[in-house]
């Protein structure tokens, strides 16, 4: 029994599952919007197109800038848990190191992967531990993969992870605006085309040097 000075502790209230699947799918109906608008999404179309009203958007959200810390959150850990099932499947030798990659980046892309990128250099705390946390987590992974495929003699040796993510993130990112859109039914195509320059033997050598995915936080 609790005494007079001790207070029982109460568990905090689980969030109804109607809550979880509204909140879920402003996240995702964002992501959409910042692939279309950049980093200036339209709140009271991400509403629309996550099937809420206004009011619920801001009971789970204050700000645009909450919104896309948690668009950033979850790209990046869904981008992430790719890449370990790909590591997984590569250790279980379902699959090459060099196809595993492949997988990773083709499932990277269907994530709006590029839509990362202009987020996280806009008015935004991309310091954020949270933030940090992910990024280092979806690092570790990267280079994991990249490194098997090396270690293989599959991959380029003068390809960095900074490398594979620039150029990820530029081609599944098209211009702000509808009309360009229509360009996602290339991005799977030109991604292939992207990974077969990776391959060994390399046809020519590549001015600069290698990129870091530090590189790219700095920039």
């Amino acid at each position: 029994m609790a005494t007079a000075t001790e207070q029982p502790l109460r568990r905090a209230p689980r969030p109804r599952a109607d809550a979880v699947r509204n909140r879920e799918r402003i996240v995702a109906a964002a992501r959409e919007l910042l692939v279309e608008y950049g980093t200036e999404l339209p709140l009271d179309e991400t509403a629309r197109r996550a099937g809420v009203g206004n009011a619920t958007l801001y009971r789970n959200f204050k700000d645009r800038g909450e919104l896309m810390h948690h668009v950033v959150l979850t790209v990046t850990d869904h981008v992430t848990e790719h890449a370990e099932k790909a590591l997984a499947a590569e250790e279980a030798g379902e699959a090459t190191a060099f196809d595993a990659l492949s997988t990773f980046v083709h499932a990277a892309a269907d994530e709006r992967i590029g839509a990362l990128c202009p987020t996280l250099h806009a008015a935004f705390d991309k310091d954020h531990p949270d933030v940090v946390a992910a990024l280092d987590r979806l690092t570790v992974a990267i280079e994991d993969l990249i490194g098997r495929a090396r270690g293989a003699g599959q991959l380029r040796t003068d390809v960095g992870v900074g490398d594979l993510m620039v150029a990820l993130s530029q081609l599944t990112r098209p211009l702000p605006g509808t009309a360009c859109l229509n360009f996602d039914r290339f991005v799977h195509r030109h991604l292939q085309l992207f990974l077969d320059g990776l391959m060994t033997p390399a046809r020519s050598e590549l001015p600069g040097e290698a990129a870091t995915l530090e590189d790219l936080r700095q920039d």
